[in-house]
């Protein structure tokens, strides 16, 4: 049989095993997404989309673009393991049309061409494809020897730690290892017997042959190339380099529109097997910081992928979203952290007992929230404000209120939290109001997501600064240096950066700090861990402090009550949230401003309110 020979049966039998796999894997995924998913898929399919998800399938899957954001080395190593590999394949077939004028030759001509051609036949272009394939080959066989080194000194690579490898995990990545090694000797011992190659196999074959019998040597060394091939395929799809044609796949679902639901679905399990492991997130990752092994996003889809997940495990985490910012496949790893802590819990609330709330017209309706009652200066300085400004406002929760049910939602109790939604969206829906205003982050994320509502929903440090704009209130600017801390929330979750940085900016002179913005430190006070214990919370507010401490600013400002508290807490810094600056900076200006008393430390009942006891033993 032509282009045949016994050392291809590995490599071959690999290939389909592969193929087959991934084809009913995904199929298998596909059938299992809701109907509006399938939907977006066909109607996506012949649209634009489909370019860009290829296109992004390039820069990410193939340049790893992300990874080269972290650290150029890393992402050096990643690319030419990637693209050199997808070079010397697209290139091979080339090569191998141009010289068979077959289009329909076996996939395995390409890959062994060597072997059936070792004469280097001339084609077209043949001289530039016999260096390329050199070149290629030398481009993947650097990345092999960085990932070898990674392996033992990953630091320079940006890494203080890497993952913890599996018995699936071994095999695959020593195949891996040994694929091109084993390539590059078998094209180089058939060059150096038939006096072929260039530059890269054919030097090295001169070499050998100085000193090796050739004639024993070439056949074994195709025979272990095939191997290292076929037990790749074969050992992939158990280790954690299924990520490798799974996060393609997971691309184009994404660009289709389809994201991580409520509960696991076929999108969901390609996000969990997309996780290459790189080890990025867990450097990242402030419970590595704290001393918590094993919490990271890294073992935390590794684990479910496994069916090894712990609720100790699927409870400890801050919900920050460090993790999503580094991470070079995107994947939604907040929501996915959310699904399984729905299911483990059981005991959801009944907040039935409520009663029907009044409720009064007004254009603003100003949600304090339970963390906001728990620091009274920001309330007292949004009523000064509001009232300096004349708004016709209605503040919803003043006198106790109910719960955002964001807390609930981190917690996995969706039940409990759609009835403090509903609760809450009806008073404001009966209000009439056009803007709805929140001083906490938690609010204003659950206000977005989940509440539906058709008003404008306002962070305080977008509306204070709309204000200010509007010239309904005026402010003196203070000789301070402040240091701004981005609440996760507010920062990454929902994307506010340069309102609160402007707003500072009229009241004082804004300094930097190490991080800051998308890699902002959060506080160590999440709602989001039900698992991290005082001592490491403290640990990672004073790491996070310190950080924002560089630049000594006179005050830490932040836009967030709960960040407040915490900060506090230390004393090595005044912290005031955005408000009070405001506040503060408008009553320097502003003599007519009458002062108020503070509101006393708990001005809410609390004692039937499931959510806010949680909370305070959260702080």
């Amino acid at each position: 049989m032509k282009y045949y020979d016994p050392f291809i049966l590995p490599f071959t039998i690999g290939l389909y095993f592969i193929f087959t796999f991934l084809v009913v894997k995904y199929a298998i995924w596909i059938f299992r997404l809701p109907k509006p998913d399938l939907i977006k898929i066909g109607k996506g399919f012949f649209t634009v989309k489909t370019f860009s998800a290829t296109k992004e399938v390039f820069m990410e899957s193939l340049l790893h673009r992300k990874v080269f954001k972290v650290n150029p080395v890393l992402g050096y190593m990643h690319m030419s393991l990637a693209m050199g590999w997808f070079l010397l394949i697209l290139f091979g077939k080339i090569g191998t049309l141009s010289f068979s004028q077959d289009f329909f030759n076996p996939v395995h001509y390409a890959i062994f061409f060597k072997f059936f051609e070792p004469e280097d036949p001339h084609f077209f272009y043949s001289k530039t494809y016999y260096f390329l394939m050199d070149t290629f080959l030398l481009f993947i066989l650097t990345g092999v020897g960085l990932a070898v080194f990674k392996r033992f000194r990953s630091k320079i690579f940006g890494l203080k730690k890497t993952t913890k490898t599996k018995l699936g995990d071994k095999f695959a990545l020593s195949a891996l290892w040994l694929i091109f090694p084993f390539r590059l000797l078998a094209e180089s011992f058939t060059s150096g017997l038939h006096h072929s190659g260039h530059y890269l196999t054919g030097s090295l074959g001169i070499f050998f042959a100085g000193f090796l019998p050739l004639e024993m040597l070439v056949y074994p060394s195709w025979w272990a190339y095939s191997l290292a091939l076929g037990v790749f395929f074969v050992a992939l799809p158990f280790s954690r380099y299924t990520h490798i044609p799974t996060e393609m796949f997971l691309i184009f679902l994404r660009n289709y529109g389809i994201k991580t639901g409520n509960e696991f679905s076929g999108f969901s399990q390609a996000e969990i097997l997309s996780c290459s492991r790189c080890g990025i997130c867990i450097d990242k990752c402030q419970l590595t910081v704290a001393g918590c092994e094993n919490a990271q996003p890294v073992y935390f889809l590794q684990d479910l992928r496994n069916n090894e997940l712990t609720p100790e495990l699927a409870m400890n985490c801050l919900q920050c979203g460090r993790c999503e910012e580094f991470c070079p496949v995107g994947i939604d790893i907040k929501k996915l952290r959310l699904i399984p802590r729905n299911e483990l819990t059981s005991d959801n609330a009944d907040f039935g007992y409520l009663p029907a709330a009044e409720t009064r017209k007004a254009e603003v309706v100003f949600f304090a929230g339970c963390m906001t009652h728990l620091t009274p200066g920001i309330k007292k300085a949004m009523k000064n404000i509001l009232d300096q400004a004349e708004i016709d406002y209605w503040f919803l929760d003043e006198d106790g209120g109910v719960c955002c049910g964001r807390p609930l939602i981190l917690a996995g109790e969706m039940d409990s939290a759609r009835q403090l939604i509903d609760y809450n969206r009806k008073l404001i829906f009966d209000s009439g109001a056009k803007i709805l205003v929140t001083s906490c982050p938690i609010c204003l994320k659950v206000f977005k997501k989940e509440y539906h509502l058709d008003v404008e929903i306002l962070h305080h440090s977008e509306f204070i600064l709309r204000l200010v704009e509007q010239g309904q209130i005026r402010l003196n600017k203070q000789l301070t240096r402040i240091a701004y801390h981005d609440p996760c929330e507010l920062g990454r979750g929902s994307g506010i950066y340069d309102e609160p940085r402007n707003l500072i900016n009229k009241t004082g002179t804004l300094v930097g700090s190490e991080t800051e913005r998308e890699q902002a430190l959060c506080c160590g006070n999440s709602l989001g861990s039900f698992r991290l214990s005082a001592a490491h919370a403290d640990h990672i507010m004073k790491d996070a402090l310190d950080s924002l401490s560089t630049g000594n600013p006179d005050i830490l400002a932040t836009s967030c009550p709960l960040c407040k508290k915490t900060f506090s807490k230390a004393g090595k810094i005044p912290v005031k949230d955005i408000a009070e600056l405001t506040a503060e900076a408008m009553s320097s200006n502003k003599d007519s401003i009458p002062e108020k008393k503070d509101f006393p430390e708990k001005n809410m009942d609390f004692a039937e309110c499931r959510v806010c006891e949680l909370e305070e033993e959260i702080i």
